[in-house]
């Protein structure tokens, strides 16, 4: 896909339409294109060059100047930005070779680097200093063109293979465990990035809970529909997309007021949620021992 509108660039980056449309006019930032109807779309590259540009905002350099830089410039940039970030030692080596197996469509060259990885620190420690650090750095390479999406979509379908295989490995809950304390698991609507999701799928199996596993891009009538048939006592979603606050919040108040009865868990980044009026249903998860604190309870 090399085409997309205003509001999906929206969508990825988290900076509202209008404001993109002010950097546009005023600094010359993107240059959309014209399609044989007249409707503005934006390449890939542009997504690119805009995803840059808001991941340098934090930087001393002012938007103007942002917006002034040339796409190799801007590349420069973000490549230094994740020097100064620099890995732990101990994880490089599997981080470099997962990276290394994307590159090259090497199925079996990851099977054995993660393999390996799964025997020395487990799933839930595999998947924090391994996994998300290499998905990250995998996301870094396509902003600067230097990773194809497929090779990104290749190495994050053999996570899923593997995280399916560990979760189908573990024994399956008691009767009893099944009716006390159920979890519905879900990504909403355009929700497509589901690692996270699979682990905690993981670990709630591991705690002997009963888990329906519903997946991403859930209709919301499927979820309304869903909940109505098994009856859980739980519902836990990730927000991975970034997405604006108004979005956000009418979700979560949609979700919280239909399913009052129910605990609610969402789980996103924390900077997504500053501004976010949680509902007293709600609880917020950050990380992973966010999720293990509520299951020690």
């Amino acid at each position: 896909m090399d085409s997309f509108s205003i509001s999906q660039l929206q969508q990825f980056s988290g900076i509202k339409a209008h404001t993109i449309r002010i950097w546009e006019q005023r600094y010359n930032a993107l240059k959309p294109g014209r399609s044989e109807g007249n409707t503005r779309y934006y390449s890939g590259e542009q997504l690119r060059r805009l995803l840059n540009i808001v991941s340098l905002l934090n930087t001393d350099m002012k938007i103007s100047e942002l917006c002034a830089l040339s796409n190799e410039k801007l590349n420069r940039l973000i490549e230094k930005q994740a020097a100064v970030q620099p890995t732990d030692p101990e994880y490089e080596f599997y981080i470099s070779q997962i990276v290394a197996a994307a590159l090259e469509y090497n199925e079996i060259r990851f099977d054995k680097v993660f393999s390996n990885a799964l025997l020395r620190y487990g799933l839930k420690d595999a998947y924090i200093y391994i996994v998300y650090p290499s998905l990250n750095r995998l996301s870094l390479m396509w902003s600067t063109s230097t990773l194809a999406p497929a090779q990104e979509h290749f190495i994050t379908g053999l996570f899923r293979q593997k995280f399916l295989v560990a979760a189908d490995a573990l024994p399956v809950p008691t009767a009893a465990a099944a009716g006390k304390d159920a979890w519905l698991l879900f990504l909403p609507e355009d929700e497509l990035h589901e690692l996270g999701l699979l682990l905690a799928n993981y670990l709630l199996r591991q705690a002997g809970k009963k888990v329906y596993y519903l997946g991403p891009n859930l209709p919301y009538n499927s979820l309304v529909a869903a909940v109505k048939a098994v009856k859980p006592a739980n519902l836990l979603f990730f927000l991975v997309r970034k997405n604006d606050l108004e979005n956000d919040q009418e979700l979560l108040t949609q979700i919280s007021q239909q399913f009052h009865h129910l605990n609610i868990y969402m789980a996103c980044d924390v900077a997504r949620t500053i501004d976010l009026k949680k509902p007293k249903n709600c609880a917020l998860l950050h990380a992973v021992d966010d999720l293990l604190a509520v299951l020690e309870k």
